[in-house]
């Protein structure tokens, strides 16, 4: 037969000691973020927790204020693919961007009609007969006030990468990744378009143009393409082809901005963080030849 009375747990042991309520009721935990922001720079001065754990924590903190409008490309900025393309363009386009997967978009830029990976366009060479239409993905739209906390929620549960964001009237106001999301958290991450630091690099392309690194070096760039890069300013001096650029263009560069100098042409192909991470390079043709 049970007992008619059982026993309860008994209520958890407060342990604080008699000065430490004390200085609790005196002063009470944060009730603002930015009071919770200043109490984990206080931990870290008080060698509670490090430097890189209260960036992440902070960026958790302020990420709960922010929205997809806030971190996504502009639509103006992202990289589409047009159905109608041919396959050589079509790739060559994906070839020079490096991303892994692009929003398809069929007649008009704002007529998103689905998602294309990249490793996907490889069935086309091994079976021509199949309609690219078959091997896109469903594209996700999100308004631009969805908050970032429930996007990221969304990109694990539905195994989402990307969305396409909606402005309040309906229309294409841009792209977020799951890596904008992440990066409001880590910081920039680096992905496979990306180099090191102090390891730029040059690239043939197979429309015979090159990729370079914004990262690269003046001189390296100046050996490869047989050409002399001077600022217009000779007072300045530069180390990277990103940074001369980036100053003869007078602000910072976009993506798909172009510069002519020395007899190249520089396309702005990756940009982050305000710098840029690949030029397309290619020399200027002589129209009159």
């Amino acid at each position: 037969m049970s007992d008619p009375h059982p026993a309860r747990f008994p209520e958890r042991e407060d342990k604080r000691t008699f000065l430490r309520k004390l200085v609790e009721f005196i002063h009470p935990g944060p009730d603002s973020t930015a009071e919770l922001i200043e109490t984990l720079v206080e931990a870290q001065e008080n060698n509670i927790i490090g430097a890189e754990s209260r960036a992440m924590l902070e960026g958790v903190i302020r990420m709960a204020d922010m929205t997809a409008g806030d971190v996504m490309v502009p639509a103006t900025r992202m990289d589409l693919v047009n159905i109608d393309e041919p396959y050589d363009l079509m790739l060559n386009g994906v070839i020079d961007t490096g991303h892994s997967r692009f929003p398809v978009y069929q007649n008009e830029r704002e007529n998103i009609i689905g998602v294309l990976l990249a490793k996907d366009l490889l069935k086309l060479q091994r079976a021509p007969e199949l309609n690219i239409r078959a091997l896109l993905r469903p594209p996700v739209f999100v308004p631009e006030s969805k908050g970032l906390n429930d996007l990221l929620r969304e990109f694990q549960g539905n195994r989402n990468h990307q969305a396409i964001v909606i402005d309040e009237f309906g229309r294409v106001a841009g792209l977020v990744t799951i890596e904008d999301v992440l990066e409001q958290i880590v910081g920039e991450i680096e992905d496979e378009f990306d180099t090191a630091e102090d390891e730029g690099d040059i690239y043939g392309l197979a429309d015979h143009s090159y990729r370079v690194s914004g990262d690269t070096t003046i001189e390296r760039v100046e050996d490869a393409f047989d050409v002399r890069l001077a600022s217009s300013d000779p007072d300045d001096e530069f180390d990277t082809i990103g940074g001369l650029i980036a100053h003869e263009m007078g602000h910072v560069p976009k993506r798909g901005e172009r510069h002519a100098m020395a007899g190249l042409n520089f396309v702005v192909l990756h940009t982050k963080g305000g710098a840029v991470k690949w030029f397309k390079v290619s020399p200027i043709v002589d129209a009159a030849v």
